[in-house]
């Protein structure tokens, strides 16, 4: 698989942000649409028409000649179904959105939210005189 920004789909933080991947095989555009279904943002998927679909894609099915995406088009309300073959590229063009959002840094926050609620609450009720 061809990644025109870089040589790898590591990216910052582990996320394509950026990257623009044009598949050689079956395989390689398997792979790329599920690197698309696991982003957090809207990709852009190019066909071999020379159309260009930008949204989200929320929806695969892998199965030999009948795969394809469903995608919720950025300019539309209605989703659109697009089979692997007629898939030239995909770019990750949207913003990952959970870049640097860890579970360990989601339970690092919600420590420390207990522990301002805690002293928040002890110092209350040493005020009230119960501790």
């Amino acid at each position: 698989m061809t990644d025109t920004k870089n040589k790898n789909t590591s990216g910052v933080n582990g996320s394509p942000e950026g990257r623009v991947f044009q598949p050689g095989s079956f395989n390689e555009l398997a792979e790329a649409v599920e690197l698309a279904f696991d982003y957090r943002g809207d990709v852009m998927v190019s066909l071999k028409s020379g159309e260009s679909i930008s949204g989200y894609l929320f929806n695969r099915q892998v199965s030999g000649s009948d795969s394809y995406l469903e995608i919720f088009p950025s300019d539309s309300s209605e989703t659109r179904r697009i089979r692997y073959d007629q898939i030239a590229a995909i770019a990750f063009t949207g913003e990952d959105t959970a870049t640097g959002k860890s579970w360990e840094t989601w339970v690092s926050k919600k420590d420390s939210e207990r522990r301002i609620e805690v002293e928040r609450v002890a110092a209350e009720a040493k005020i009230r005189g119960i501790l």
